[in-house]
């Protein structure tokens, strides 16, 4: 069955006011919740990114400091056998002293290296932690996005079966925040409402 526009126009001219005003505000709640619909999706797609950056972000970080404990044990077998070579090497004679300090000096180079490199995987894995709570800042503002967009649905689904126009208007409340909070993770604006998001976790 064909639905002809024109059609429906006449219907709803020839309709009692009442009707005419339901109807209206049935379009209002239909059109309402299609752009919210419409923009729950593109929120979706961002905050999806958002969650894989911030699993690698998270992944990066167990493996910086993995390797950081690697290097660290390292650091330390590398200590242990100076202060082992520098103690043997009290009791022995001249000649086997320099073969002593010679080795001496290349656990010394493999401490300092591994203390190095050791400080380079901290200063990784710090910045893992600062890239996964950037990331989390805005994956916040998404939830919230959606959790007021949600809202704001259910209240115009109310709106449609009581045709209570007032309804439609308080829906307009979430709907407005609910917006803002997802343009903010779009936009990258630094709108965080830390006690909200601290009572939601």
């Amino acid at each position: 069955m064909d639905i002809d526009p024109l059609e429906t126009v006449e219907n709803l001219e020839e309709s009692k006011p009442a009707d005419r005003a339901a109807m209206r505000l049935n379009m209002l709640v239909a059109i309402t919740v299609a752009i919210l619909a419409t923009f729950m999706g593109i929120c979706k797609v961002k905050d999806d990114n958002i969650v894989q950056s911030m699993q690698q972000a998270q992944a990066n970080k167990l493996d910086h400091w993995a390797f950081y404990q690697a290097r660290n044990i390292r650091e330390e077998v590398a200590k242990s056998t100076i202060v082992q070579l520098r103690l043997a090497a009290l009791s022995k004679s001249v000649e086997d002293k320099a073969a002593y300090q010679t080795a001496i000096a290349d656990y010394e180079k493999v401490a300092a290296e591994q203390s190095r490199k050791k400080e380079e995987l901290k200063t990784q894995a710090e910045q893992d932690q600062k890239d996964y709570d950037a990331a989390n800042f805005k994956d916040d503002q998404f939830d919230l996005s959606d959790a007021l967009i949600a809202i704001a649905i259910s209240l115009l689904a109310v709106t449609a079966l009581t045709h209570q126009k007032w309804l439609y208007w308080l829906a307009l409340v979430p709907t407005a925040c609910g917006f803002y909070m997802g343009l903010a993770g779009l936009l990258g604006w630094a709108t965080h409402p830390d006690s909200l998001i601290r009572l939601l976790s």
